[in-house]
């Protein structure tokens, strides 16, 4: 795969280091220093992933991804020095979809960059629009949501924007707090308790066991995620 990829890294010698290692998987590389060349470059050139170091001069990396998240679903891989919980937390509130600590290794980061990579070619809605996920269609059209027999499965206005979201980005794990940004346009008095009853209820209407869910799966401490399989929705 030629993707583009865009590496935001002040320090010289690391993102000589991971051009290398970018370079020697095909990918298209281009580096820059600072947070405002960084923002200045994902316009321009519009990368298939951008690789974003949080402390960088001129516009720091957690600014940098909010403000690009906020014009497009760029992939983002976040690294710091700093791994308190908080830290993680923080970044993926403002939309990163993977983070790594400080000193990594650069065979796990190629790791990572194939699977968003991946992740992004899978999201990818086909012509006709409709999200699919191993056995489960959610159409955000006619916002129907259907199993492996074509079953309808009802769902609340709340639970059908929590699964097309995931539905969009399966694999990806999602903050309560990302979940309930997108849950606000239509009720403001959502909470994040709100987000952990859709998913309950979500999942008694998907899974084949609710209280053991193989599909919307907990991220203790983070968050949820979607993973495919073939009895999703087919009872």
């Amino acid at each position: 795969m030629n993707a583009r990829i865009l590496v935001a890294e002040d320090n010289v010698t690391q993102a000589q280091v991971l051009r290398m290692y970018l370079d020697s998987e095909g990918y298209s590389t281009v580096i820059v220093h600072d947070g405002r060349a960084a923002i200045d470059a994902a316009r321009r050139i519009r990368p298939d992933l951008l690789i974003l170091d949080v402390m960088m001069p001129k516009v720091d990396g957690l600014s940098v991804c909010r403000i690009l998240r906020q014009e497009s679903a760029l992939p983002v891989l976040m690294l710091t020095a700093n791994s308190t919980e908080d830290d993680l937390l923080l970044g993926l509130d403002l939309g990163a979809d993977d983070y790594m600590t400080k000193p990594y290794s650069p065979r796990e980061l190629m790791a990572r960059v194939r699977t968003l990579l991946r992740r992004v070619e899978r999201s990818a809605p086909p012509d006709d629009g409709i999200l699919r996920v191993g056995a489960l269609t959610v159409d955000p059209l006619r916002h129907e949501v259907r199993g492996a027999s074509g079953r309808l499965v009802t769902c609340t206005r709340g639970e059908f924007t929590i699964l097309a979201a995931m539905a969009a980005e399966p694999g990806r794990v999602f903050t309560r707090q990302q979940l309930l940004e997108r849950t606000r346009g239509w009720d403001v008095a959502s909470t994040v308790r709100t987000i952990d009853m859709h998913v309950m209820n979500l999942r008694k209407k998907l899974e084949s066991d609710p209280r053991r869910p193989a599909h919307l799966i907990t991220v203790h401490g983070i968050g949820y995620k979607l993973s495919s399989g073939t009895d999703l929705a087919g009872n």
